[in-house]
């Protein structure tokens, strides 16, 4: 199945893990509200590093979605892996096997996220059983 729709994020960031010649290790939390077929809120628990070389950076997360998709009430976890080098960014974002519960049991898949113009968008394909 697939759903696609929009969501708001704040950030609330946390003083800086470590900072040395130029090397950042940071976290933060975000609070997002997704609209659309993901009814949800969630929380993001991230943790990034920034180099000295300006594209090189990489951040992993771990997200709680809780509301309805596509009608089913329940919540399920996600984890985000992302890297960014001169060569280009990649993003990848899974669903956690067995994180599903109520009507979101044994949900599984993946979610990509967008920015575009400020607005954040997401889409979301994902298998539940029958």
């Amino acid at each position: 199945m697939h759903a696609q729709g929009s969501f708001e994020v704040t950030m609330n960031p946390e003083p800086p893990l470590f900072e040395q010649g130029g090397l950042t290790v940071a976290r933060a939390t975000f609070d997002k509200r997704f609209s659309g077929p993901l009814d949800a809120t969630s929380v993001v628990w991230f943790t990034s590093v920034r180099t000295p070389d300006p594209a090189a950076a990489a951040y992993v997360a771990i997200e709680r979605i809780a509301g309805t998709l596509d009608g089913r009430a329940g919540s399920f976890v996600v984890t985000h892996h992302a890297t960014s080098t001169s060569d280009g960014r990649s993003l990848e974002i899974a669903i956690v096997a067995g994180s599903g519960t109520d009507a979101l049991a044994g949900i599984a898949g993946r979610m990509t996220i967008r920015i575009e113009g400020g607005r954040h968008e997401y889409e979301i394909d994902y298998t539940l059983p029958a």
